[in-house]
């Protein structure tokens, strides 16, 4: 089967504003390998949504986002429920989805990886009428992406510093939230709502997450102080987080939140604005995302082989 693909390039997303080059890989890559593919990018926010629709209208069963996590949302929300799959080029500053599901960087077999044609159907959040796919979140998290979206220059270290400038002046709200029969009532510094199981960076937010398992998972960091703050983030990219007494978490289909005020929310880093009620739930299995090729030794159940892109027969390299 034939498969037609079109690349969605972002040239303002972290990676891809430092290395103009990717946008000339990206149409060398489908030269080279005869690919019935084109590249288009992004000129506003919001384009790659626009941009990935007409891709399915255009035929095409391979929409790759060339982006960060921002860049990989709008792309992916118009793939939701299709069945089109999703192709990332993780080139953003966290990178969540992508180191979650063990996708290489640019340089490192990201395009090569779309030749093999293996997918799994993922779940999608939402939140708001927002879709997400790797996290969503409240309070300091939503504070975090609103400073870092408006910075110069991105980047693990611009987020560090953004983070700790903001960090003991940020006053937690106070939340109601609910899943089935619980009720939390808690004040909540960061309250995270997570499909996969990291912000990006190796920052594990929800340490056991499944992005298939039709739940969210969700992480209530009650307060921050100068005595927890060095623990929390030593256990944040230890995978240790379900062991602070700061910490709560829950796992299930659906939340409704309450808090006291209007405010924002922020869905894979992108900031919204929101009312005093939040209600997020999943969408199992509802997304196709193409990945590399599963671990002899520990086969994915939820991956399957698919057609791939169809090239004339050349060696990959």
């Amino acid at each position: 089967m034939h498969s037609r693909a079109r690349f969605i390039f972002n040239p303002h997303s972290g990676h891809n504003a430092r290395n103009p080059w990717l946008l000339q890989r990206a149409r060398e890559f489908i030269a080279e390998h005869r690919l019935d593919a084109s590249v288009v990018p992004t000129e506003h926010p919001l384009h790659a949504t626009k941009l990935a629709r007409r891709a399915l209208d255009d035929g095409c069963d391979l929409v790759v986002a060339i982006g960060g996590d921002g860049t990989m949302n709008e792309v992916a929300t118009a793939l939701v429920g299709t069945p089109a799959t999703l192709g990332l080029i993780p080139c953003g500053s966290g990178n969540g989805l992508g180191r979650h599901l063990g996708l290489p960087g640019p340089g490192k077999g990201a395009f090569r990886a779309l030749l093999a044609g293996h997918t799994r159907l993922i779940d999608t959040g939402v939140a708001d009428n927002h879709p997400f796919f790797n996290a969503m979140g409240l309070g300091f998290d939503a504070e975090i992406s609103a400073r870092f979206n408006a910075l110069s220059t991105r980047g693990f270290t611009a987020y560090a510093r953004t983070i700790w400038r903001t960090l003991f002046g940020y006053h937690p709200a106070d939340y109601v939230i609910r899943c089935g029969d619980q009720v939390l009532r808690s004040p909540g510094f960061i309250v995270a709502i997570a499909n996969s199981d990291q912000y990006g960076n190796d920052c594990f937010i929800a340490p056991h997450a499944r992005v298939d398992d039709g739940l969210l998972d969700l992480t209530v960091i009650r307060r921050l102080t100068p005595f927890n703050v060095l623990p929390l983030a030593e256990r944040l990219f230890t995978k240790r987080l379900d062991g602070s007494p700061s910490v709560t978490r829950l796992r299930a289909a659906a939340f409704s939140i309450e808090r006291d005020t209007p405010g924002f929310i922020h869905t894979d880093g992108e900031v919204r604005p929101c009312g005093a009620q939040i209600e997020v739930k999943v969408l199992p299995a509802s997304l196709h995302i193409a990945v590399p090729a599963p671990l002899r030794h520990a086969p994915e159940t939820t991956t399957a082989p698919s057609p791939g892109l169809a090239t004339t027969p050349l060696a990959v390299t």
